[in-house]
């Protein structure tokens, strides 16, 4: 099984981690989702919990963000914590008008690579997607594990679109295979 270069996390695995105030150790929420800007760069997490005002969310921006660790995620203080309308999540990894999961991504030839299962972030600089992981389906990932298909340096070499993503024409034997029950690849 092949690693990627950098230290990494998967998205999937950070949704649920409990958001803990660094100072007093006091728990802000959990993360329920994550929102990207248009060039799909990781802005922030949205936070379970209610809000009073109708479509608002609660919401971290990641540079609050002081760590992101394998079980909890600090911020730098309770103001940390803002309420946004719903619409600053539009491209998300679950839940937005444009999401990221499931998304198909494609050759420039036409041909289709699988579908987003998971991305990786690197924790430490925590705003440039470093990769994706890719499914076939449940049988295929049981028979032959899920691909991992790094993130080009270069945003502009991938277009991350409302449908689908396209990649360079490409041969799906350049993908590493990822073990899906690996939390971390």
């Amino acid at each position: 099984m092949a690693t990627p270069a950098v230290p990494v996390m998967k998205l999937q695995h950070i949704i649920g981690l409990p958001v803990l105030i660094s100072h007093t150790g006091r728990m802000a929420g959990r993360i329920k989702d994550a929102w990207f800007d248009e060039h799909w760069k990781l802005k922030g997490f949205v936070l379970d919990g209610w809000c009073w005002k109708p479509r608002t969310v609660r919401t971290v921006l990641w540079d609050e963000v002081l760590t992101c660790g394998e079980d909890c995620v600090f911020i730098r203080g309770k103001e940390s914590v803002r309420t946004a309308k719903v619409s600053i999540a539009q491209r998300s990894f679950l839940n937005g008008c444009v999401r990221l999961k499931d998304l198909p991504v494609v050759t420039a030839g036409g041909s289709q690579l699988g579908r987003v299962s998971d991305v990786y972030i690197d924790p430490f600089l925590g705003t440039q997607l470093v990769g994706f992981e890719l499914t076939d389906g449940f049988v295929s990932d049981l028979m032959d594990g899920r691909r991992w298909l790094r993130a080009p340096r270069d945003s502009d070499v991938f277009l991350l679109g409302e449908d689908a993503i396209i990649v360079p024409t490409m041969d799906e034997s350049s993908l590493e295979r990822v073990a899906a029950s690996d939390p971390y690849m």
